[in-house]
Protein backbone atom coordinates (compact mmCIF):
# COMPACT_ATOMS: atom_id res chain seq x y z
CA UNK A 1 0.00 0.00 0.00
CA UNK A 2 1.38 3.40 -0.99
CA UNK A 3 2.38 5.62 1.92
CA UNK A 4 0.83 9.11 1.89
CA UNK A 5 3.21 11.94 2.81
CA UNK A 6 1.97 14.43 5.39
CA UNK A 7 4.77 16.92 4.72
CA UNK A 8 3.68 20.39 3.70
CA UNK A 9 4.98 22.12 0.59
CA UNK A 10 7.31 24.21 2.79
CA UNK A 11 8.68 21.05 4.44
CA UNK A 12 9.45 19.52 1.05
CA UNK A 13 11.07 22.73 -0.19
CA UNK A 14 13.22 23.01 2.95
CA UNK A 15 14.31 19.40 2.57
CA UNK A 16 15.27 20.00 -1.06
CA UNK A 17 17.33 23.08 -0.15
CA UNK A 18 19.03 21.17 2.66
CA UNK A 19 19.86 18.34 0.26
CA UNK A 20 21.34 20.71 -2.29
CA UNK A 21 23.30 22.49 0.43
CA UNK A 22 24.81 19.22 1.66
CA UNK A 23 25.96 18.40 -1.85
CA UNK A 24 27.95 21.61 -2.25
CA UNK A 25 31.57 21.89 -1.19
CA UNK A 26 32.22 22.67 2.49
CA UNK A 27 33.60 26.15 1.92
CA UNK A 28 31.35 26.90 -1.03
CA UNK A 29 34.45 27.73 -2.97
CA UNK A 30 33.51 25.24 -5.64
CA UNK A 31 36.22 22.64 -5.90
CA UNK A 32 37.35 21.23 -9.21
CA UNK A 33 34.28 21.00 -11.43
CA UNK A 34 31.89 21.93 -8.59
CA UNK A 35 29.61 24.93 -8.81
CA UNK A 36 30.29 27.60 -6.18
CA UNK A 37 27.28 29.31 -4.62
CA UNK A 38 27.74 32.44 -2.54
CA UNK A 39 25.30 34.93 -1.07
CA UNK A 40 25.88 38.68 -1.02
CA UNK A 41 23.52 40.90 0.98
CA UNK A 42 23.55 44.61 0.07
CA UNK A 43 22.24 47.17 2.56
CA UNK A 44 22.79 50.87 3.08
CA UNK A 45 21.57 54.43 2.75
CA UNK A 46 18.18 55.08 1.25
CA UNK A 47 18.66 56.40 -2.33
CA UNK A 48 22.37 55.79 -1.82
CA UNK A 49 22.90 54.14 -5.20
CA UNK A 50 22.83 50.46 -4.16
CA UNK A 51 20.90 49.30 -7.23
CA UNK A 52 23.05 51.32 -9.63
CA UNK A 53 26.24 49.90 -8.14
CA UNK A 54 24.89 46.34 -8.28
CA UNK A 55 23.81 46.62 -11.91
CA UNK A 56 27.18 48.04 -12.91
CA UNK A 57 29.00 45.25 -11.11
CA UNK A 58 26.86 42.71 -13.00
CA UNK A 59 27.41 44.50 -16.34
CA UNK A 60 23.67 44.93 -16.76
CA UNK A 61 22.50 47.85 -18.85
CA UNK A 62 19.14 48.34 -17.16
CA UNK A 63 17.24 51.38 -15.97
CA UNK A 64 17.33 51.61 -12.19
CA UNK A 65 14.17 51.85 -10.13
CA UNK A 66 13.59 52.29 -6.39
CA UNK A 67 14.02 49.06 -4.44
CA UNK A 68 10.74 48.01 -2.89
CA UNK A 69 11.44 46.42 0.50
CA UNK A 70 13.72 43.47 -0.34
CA UNK A 71 14.70 42.30 -3.81
CA UNK A 72 16.55 39.27 -5.09
CA UNK A 73 18.58 38.65 -8.22
CA UNK A 74 21.52 36.45 -9.10
CA UNK A 75 24.72 36.56 -11.07
CA UNK A 76 26.60 33.79 -12.88
CA UNK A 77 30.23 33.61 -13.91
CA UNK A 78 32.31 30.87 -15.50
CA UNK A 79 35.81 30.28 -14.13
CA UNK A 80 37.10 29.06 -17.45
CA UNK A 81 36.25 27.59 -20.83
CA UNK A 82 33.66 24.81 -20.73
CA UNK A 83 33.34 24.99 -16.94
CA UNK A 84 30.14 25.27 -14.88
CA UNK A 85 29.15 28.81 -13.98
CA UNK A 86 29.44 29.85 -10.35
CA UNK A 87 26.33 31.45 -8.86
CA UNK A 88 26.00 34.50 -6.63
CA UNK A 89 22.70 34.97 -4.83
CA UNK A 90 22.22 38.72 -4.46
CA UNK A 91 19.82 40.37 -2.02
CA UNK A 92 19.24 44.12 -1.79
CA UNK A 93 17.46 45.80 1.11
CA UNK A 94 15.60 49.01 0.29
CA UNK A 95 14.33 51.74 2.57
CA UNK A 96 17.55 52.49 4.44
CA UNK A 97 17.05 51.81 8.16
CA UNK A 98 13.28 51.55 8.08
CA UNK A 99 13.09 47.96 6.83
CA UNK A 100 16.00 46.52 8.79
CA UNK A 101 13.72 43.82 10.22
CA UNK A 102 13.85 42.12 6.80
CA UNK A 103 17.47 41.04 7.31
CA UNK A 104 16.06 37.77 8.66
CA UNK A 105 15.11 36.70 5.12
CA UNK A 106 18.58 36.64 3.47
CA UNK A 107 20.48 35.81 6.69
CA UNK A 108 19.52 32.22 7.49
CA UNK A 109 21.24 29.12 8.87
CA UNK A 110 21.66 27.91 5.29
CA UNK A 111 23.09 31.15 3.86
CA UNK A 112 25.60 32.12 6.56
CA UNK A 113 28.15 29.57 5.39
CA UNK A 114 28.75 31.58 2.23
CA UNK A 115 27.42 35.01 3.18
CA UNK A 116 29.07 38.41 2.69
CA UNK A 117 27.66 41.84 3.51
CA UNK A 118 28.02 45.04 1.51
CA UNK A 119 27.18 48.29 3.30
CA UNK A 120 26.64 51.27 0.96
CA UNK A 121 26.87 54.66 2.66
CA UNK A 122 25.90 57.90 0.90
CA UNK A 123 28.90 60.22 1.30
CA UNK A 124 26.81 63.23 0.28
CA UNK A 125 24.58 62.81 3.37
CA UNK A 126 27.10 62.79 6.25
CA UNK A 127 24.49 63.65 8.92
CA UNK A 128 22.71 60.34 8.23
CA UNK A 129 25.81 58.24 7.74
CA UNK A 130 26.60 57.06 11.28
CA UNK A 131 23.01 56.17 12.20
CA UNK A 132 22.59 54.23 8.95
CA UNK A 133 25.82 52.33 9.51
CA UNK A 134 25.09 51.62 13.17
CA UNK A 135 21.47 50.50 12.68
CA UNK A 136 22.07 48.20 9.72
CA UNK A 137 25.24 46.56 11.04
CA UNK A 138 23.55 45.94 14.40
CA UNK A 139 20.51 44.41 12.71
CA UNK A 140 22.68 42.15 10.55
CA UNK A 141 24.91 41.19 13.49
CA UNK A 142 21.93 40.25 15.65
CA UNK A 143 20.39 38.11 12.92
CA UNK A 144 23.73 36.41 12.25
CA UNK A 145 23.85 35.45 15.91
CA UNK A 146 20.35 33.98 15.73
CA UNK A 147 21.14 32.07 12.53
CA UNK A 148 24.36 30.71 14.03
CA UNK A 149 22.56 29.60 17.19
CA UNK A 150 19.93 27.83 15.09
CA UNK A 151 22.67 26.10 13.07
CA UNK A 152 24.36 24.88 16.23
CA UNK A 153 21.05 23.78 17.73
CA UNK A 154 20.15 21.81 14.61
CA UNK A 155 23.60 20.26 14.51
CA UNK A 156 23.33 19.27 18.17
CA UNK A 157 19.95 17.68 17.58
CA UNK A 158 21.49 15.57 14.82
CA UNK A 159 24.62 14.79 16.89
CA UNK A 160 26.83 16.62 14.41
CA UNK A 161 29.36 19.36 14.99
CA UNK A 162 28.62 22.65 13.31
CA UNK A 163 31.44 23.58 10.95
CA UNK A 164 30.59 27.27 10.86
CA UNK A 165 30.61 29.74 13.73
CA UNK A 166 30.32 33.33 12.45
CA UNK A 167 30.55 34.79 15.94
CA UNK A 168 34.07 33.37 16.20
CA UNK A 169 35.53 34.73 12.97
CA UNK A 170 39.28 34.40 13.40
CA UNK A 171 41.73 36.79 11.78
CA UNK A 172 45.24 35.80 10.68
CA UNK A 173 47.88 36.17 13.39
CA UNK A 174 49.66 38.89 11.41
CA UNK A 175 46.48 40.98 10.93
CA UNK A 176 47.22 44.58 12.06
CA UNK A 177 45.85 45.42 15.54
CA UNK A 178 44.30 41.95 15.71
CA UNK A 179 43.68 42.01 19.45
CA UNK A 180 42.02 45.43 19.35
CA UNK A 181 39.44 44.73 16.66
CA UNK A 182 35.85 43.51 16.67
CA UNK A 183 35.69 41.57 13.38
CA UNK A 184 32.27 41.48 11.77
CA UNK A 185 31.01 37.88 11.77
CA UNK A 186 31.07 37.60 7.95
CA UNK A 187 33.19 39.36 5.29
CA UNK A 188 32.15 43.01 5.11
CA UNK A 189 32.68 45.58 2.35
CA UNK A 190 31.88 49.24 3.04
CA UNK A 191 31.24 51.34 -0.09
CA UNK A 192 31.15 55.12 0.17
CA UNK A 193 28.87 56.10 -2.71
CA UNK A 194 28.35 59.36 -4.61
CA UNK A 195 32.02 60.27 -4.40
CA UNK A 196 31.48 62.99 -7.02
CA UNK A 197 29.11 64.84 -4.64
CA UNK A 198 31.40 64.11 -1.70
CA UNK A 199 34.11 66.17 -3.40
CA UNK A 200 31.86 69.23 -3.18
CA UNK A 201 32.12 69.23 0.63
CA UNK A 202 34.74 71.30 2.45
CA UNK A 203 38.13 69.62 2.70
CA UNK A 204 38.05 69.53 6.53
CA UNK A 205 34.68 67.76 6.49
CA UNK A 206 35.87 65.29 3.87
CA UNK A 207 38.81 64.46 6.10
CA UNK A 208 36.54 63.75 9.07
CA UNK A 209 34.35 61.42 7.00
CA UNK A 210 37.34 59.63 5.44
CA UNK A 211 39.19 59.05 8.72
CA UNK A 212 36.00 57.96 10.48
CA UNK A 213 35.16 55.39 7.81
CA UNK A 214 38.75 54.16 7.83
CA UNK A 215 38.44 53.57 11.57
CA UNK A 216 35.09 51.78 11.20
CA UNK A 217 36.39 49.65 8.35
CA UNK A 218 39.50 48.62 10.25
CA UNK A 219 37.63 48.10 13.54
CA UNK A 220 35.27 45.60 11.87
CA UNK A 221 38.05 44.05 9.74
CA UNK A 222 36.23 45.21 6.62
CA UNK A 223 37.30 46.48 3.22
CA UNK A 224 36.56 50.11 2.33
CA UNK A 225 36.23 51.81 -1.03
CA UNK A 226 34.80 55.13 -2.22
CA UNK A 227 33.14 55.23 -5.63
CA UNK A 228 30.86 57.02 -8.06
CA UNK A 229 28.77 55.35 -10.74
CA UNK A 230 29.71 58.27 -13.01
CA UNK A 231 33.35 57.11 -13.15
CA UNK A 232 34.33 54.00 -15.11
CA UNK A 233 37.71 53.80 -13.34
CA UNK A 234 36.16 54.00 -9.86
CA UNK A 235 33.51 51.43 -10.74
CA UNK A 236 36.13 49.03 -12.09
CA UNK A 237 37.85 49.10 -8.69
CA UNK A 238 34.48 48.58 -6.94
CA UNK A 239 33.65 45.70 -9.26
CA UNK A 240 36.91 44.01 -8.30
CA UNK A 241 35.86 44.03 -4.62
CA UNK A 242 32.35 42.85 -5.52
CA UNK A 243 33.63 39.94 -7.64
CA UNK A 244 35.88 38.89 -4.78
CA UNK A 245 32.86 38.46 -2.52
CA UNK A 246 30.41 37.15 -5.11
CA UNK A 247 32.65 34.78 -7.07
CA UNK A 248 35.85 34.41 -5.08
CA UNK A 249 38.01 36.21 -7.64
CA UNK A 250 41.25 37.95 -6.73
CA UNK A 251 40.96 41.59 -5.70
CA UNK A 252 42.88 44.22 -7.57
CA UNK A 253 46.26 45.42 -6.28
CA UNK A 254 45.15 49.04 -5.96
CA UNK A 255 45.43 50.58 -2.47
CA UNK A 256 44.95 54.23 -1.46
CA UNK A 257 44.92 55.72 2.06
CA UNK A 258 45.10 59.40 1.05
CA UNK A 259 41.97 61.17 2.36
CA UNK A 260 42.35 63.81 -0.35
CA UNK A 261 41.90 61.08 -2.96
CA UNK A 262 39.70 58.06 -3.58
CA UNK A 263 40.00 55.61 -0.68
CA UNK A 264 40.69 51.99 -1.69
CA UNK A 265 41.56 49.90 1.37
CA UNK A 266 41.34 46.09 1.33
CA UNK A 267 40.80 44.45 4.70
CA UNK A 268 44.05 43.94 6.58
CA UNK A 269 45.80 46.85 4.84
CA UNK A 270 45.12 49.61 7.35
CA UNK A 271 46.12 50.10 10.99
CA UNK A 272 45.22 52.39 13.87
CA UNK A 273 48.68 53.99 13.70
CA UNK A 274 48.13 54.91 10.05
CA UNK A 275 44.61 56.19 10.74
CA UNK A 276 45.65 58.33 13.71
CA UNK A 277 43.46 59.90 16.37
CA UNK A 278 39.97 61.33 15.74
CA UNK A 279 40.15 64.67 13.91
CA UNK A 280 39.21 67.08 16.71
CA UNK A 281 39.90 70.77 16.38
CA UNK A 282 37.12 72.28 18.48
CA UNK A 283 36.41 69.37 20.82
CA UNK A 284 38.26 68.27 23.97
CA UNK A 285 38.41 64.48 23.74
CA UNK A 286 38.62 64.17 27.53
CA UNK A 287 35.27 65.90 27.93
CA UNK A 288 33.41 63.42 25.71
CA UNK A 289 33.34 60.61 28.31
CA UNK A 290 33.43 57.89 25.67
CA UNK A 291 32.85 54.28 26.74
CA UNK A 292 35.03 52.76 24.02
CA UNK A 293 37.17 53.78 21.01
CA UNK A 294 34.16 53.27 18.74
CA UNK A 295 32.03 55.50 20.98
CA UNK A 296 34.76 58.14 20.98
CA UNK A 297 34.83 58.26 17.17
CA UNK A 298 31.04 58.45 17.13
CA UNK A 299 30.98 61.42 19.50
CA UNK A 300 33.67 63.26 17.55
CA UNK A 301 31.93 62.54 14.23
CA UNK A 302 28.55 63.71 15.50
CA UNK A 303 30.10 66.88 16.90
CA UNK A 304 30.97 67.78 13.31
CA UNK A 305 27.89 66.25 11.67
CA UNK A 306 25.00 66.38 14.20
CA UNK A 307 22.56 63.57 13.39
CA UNK A 308 19.17 64.58 12.10
CA UNK A 309 16.40 64.34 14.66
CA UNK A 310 14.08 61.37 14.46
CA UNK A 311 11.29 63.61 13.13
CA UNK A 312 13.52 65.00 10.39
CA UNK A 313 14.87 61.57 9.49
CA UNK A 314 11.57 59.75 9.82
CA UNK A 315 11.46 56.84 7.41
CA UNK A 316 8.16 55.36 6.38
CA UNK A 317 7.46 51.80 7.46
CA UNK A 318 4.67 51.53 4.87
CA UNK A 319 6.07 51.72 1.30
CA UNK A 320 2.53 52.51 0.08
CA UNK A 321 2.91 55.95 1.68
CA UNK A 322 6.38 56.62 0.28
CA UNK A 323 6.34 59.36 -2.41
CA UNK A 324 8.94 57.55 -4.54
CA UNK A 325 6.46 54.71 -5.15
CA UNK A 326 3.52 56.99 -6.01
CA UNK A 327 0.97 55.90 -8.65
CA UNK A 328 -1.76 58.54 -9.10
CA UNK A 329 -4.64 56.21 -10.04
CA UNK A 330 -3.86 53.63 -7.38
CA UNK A 331 -3.23 56.30 -4.73
CA UNK A 332 -6.50 58.06 -5.58
CA UNK A 333 -8.48 54.83 -5.17
CA UNK A 334 -6.58 54.03 -1.96
CA UNK A 335 -7.43 57.48 -0.55
CA UNK A 336 -11.10 56.94 -1.42
CA UNK A 337 -11.14 53.55 0.32
CA UNK A 338 -9.39 55.01 3.35
CA UNK A 339 -12.11 57.67 3.62
CA UNK A 340 -14.81 55.01 3.34
CA UNK A 341 -13.10 53.00 6.07
CA UNK A 342 -12.94 56.02 8.39
CA UNK A 343 -16.63 56.74 7.75
CA UNK A 344 -17.50 53.12 8.50
CA UNK A 345 -15.57 53.27 11.76
CA UNK A 346 -17.35 56.48 12.81
CA UNK A 347 -20.77 54.98 12.01
CA UNK A 348 -19.91 51.78 13.88
CA UNK A 349 -18.74 53.74 16.93
CA UNK A 350 -21.94 55.81 16.83
CA UNK A 351 -24.07 52.67 16.65
CA UNK A 352 -22.36 51.19 19.70
CA UNK A 353 -22.89 54.37 21.68
CA UNK A 354 -26.60 54.43 20.81
CA UNK A 355 -26.87 50.77 21.80
CA UNK A 356 -25.29 51.49 25.20
CA UNK A 357 -27.71 54.37 25.79
CA UNK A 358 -30.70 52.19 24.98
CA UNK A 359 -29.61 49.58 27.51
Amino acid sequence: MRKISTDTLWDLAAAEVQNRNSNTSEDHGGGDGAVSQRTVFIVGSKTGGKTSILLRCLDRDEATKPTLALEYTFGRRARGHNTPKDIAHLWELGGGNSLSDLVQIPITPLSIRSLSLILVLDLSQPSRLWRTMETLLQAAHTQLGKACSQTQADAGAKHKASSFQPAARVLPKDYPDRELLSPFPVPLLIIGSKYDLFLELESDKRKVISKTLRFIGHYYAASLIFTSTKSELQMSKTKSFFNHLAFGLERGKSVSFDSSKLLVIPSGSDSFIQIGSPPTSDVDIGSLHAKSPLDLWKKVYESVFPPESISENKELKDPAKDPQYSEPQVDSMRAQKDQELQQYRRNAAKSWKELELDT
